[in-house]
């Protein structure tokens, strides 16, 4: 067991933005590196690139273990949008992540004030 503590801390240092040993095994990180918020949620604020509706509530809780690809089918099904419309989801207005990416790692990555700010378009905005 504690050959597994040491091989978990050395992923941790190794840290890359598409895996870890915590993903691969389900695990949570520890709370010397977990800065999500004390709840069981992470708090999602959703704000709309130019030409695209607005959503009325921006802020949303959504399970860290959820896949980026149910996040956007959420916001689909929101706007009610046709199958044949595109929807892009976009990190930071800097890059749009893999639909399977898991929303802990993004929060981990890129979580600010408690918080993981995605752009949503109908169109490409960036990246």
């Amino acid at each position: 067991m504690a050959e597994t503590k040491s091989s978990t801390k050395d992923t941790q240092e190794a840290y890359t933005e598409e895996t870890s040993e915590c993903e691969v095994n389900n695990e949570k990180p520890p709370d010397s590196i977990d800065n999500k918020p004390k709840s069981d949620k992470i708090d999602i604020l959703l704000k709309a690139t130019p030409n695209t509706p607005i959503m009325k509530k921006k802020k949303w809780s959504v399970d860290p273990d959820k896949k980026i690809g149910s996040v956007i089918d959420f916001i689909r099904k929101y706007l009610k949008l046709d199958p044949s419309e595109h929807l892009f989801l976009y990190v930071n207005q800097a890059f749009a992540p893999s639909p399977d990416q898991i929303v802990h790692n993004l929060y981990d990555c890129f979580g600010t004030d408690g918080k993981l700010v995605l752009y949503y378009g109908l169109g490409q905005a960036w990246g």
